[in-house]
């Protein structure tokens, strides 16, 4: 068994590592980009993609495509939106949609809804539960749509008070504002998903 010898600092090995762990820690911090507004250029490619250009500084950075994902998209949809290129590397954080331009802002908005879609639930005119899935047809505010929900995997979740978030086999979200304002029947299905 060897023996535990003072380093440099005096103390033993276990001081040492500890040291030496802080330390490679904090080389190894993540740095978050935030973006200025100002600086930040989209377009729409004819592709149906977003472009962006990074202006400021001595050179400018273009991206021919880009993905804008919401880093809070239940509490906080429109503020510190990740902006990220096409091989899913982050190029920095936009603090608020607000602080961009109106016609910038449209060109965002559009990617995040295009990726986000989730349409709200006005009716649920049929839901049937077997076999550990529950078959919906509902009315939306975008038009009527039948989708399947898997059981038991936290797929019907509450969100706040009374909004419901509901994911479906394939990913697709839906929401209920106030789920208390269904039916009675729905209403019973519902409680017994949750």
């Amino acid at each position: 068994m060897s023996e535990a010898k003072p380093g440099a600092n005096g103390h033993g090995d276990a001081a040492e590592a500890a040291e030496h762990t802080a330390g490679h820690t904090a080389e190894h911090t993540a740095e978050v980009r935030m973006l200025a507004p100002a600086a930040l250029r989209f377009a729409a490619t004819e592709g149906g993609f977003l472009a962006l250009t990074v202006t400021g500084g001595e050179k400018s950075e273009h991206y021919p495509r880009i993905n804008a994902f919401r880093t809070f998209p239940l509490s906080d949809a429109d503020r510190y939106l990740s902006l990220r290129d096409a091989g899913g590397k982050e190029i920095g954080i936009l603090e608020s949609l607000a602080d961009l331009r109106s016609d910038q802002a449209a060109l965002l908005r559009q990617e995040l809804e295009r990726r986000y879609f989730t349409p709200v639930i006005e009716r649920v005119r049929s839901l049937k539960e077997e076999f550990g899935y529950s078959y919906w047809l509902v009315e939306t505010d975008a038009g009527q749509r039948r989708f399947t929900v898997q059981s038991g995997k936290n797929n019907v979740t509450v969100v706040g008070e009374r909004r419901l978030l509901i994911v479906d086999v394939d990913g697709n979200r839906f929401f209920v504002d106030d789920y208390h304002r269904l039916d009675r029947n729905m209403l019973k299905t519902v409680e017994t998903l949750l």
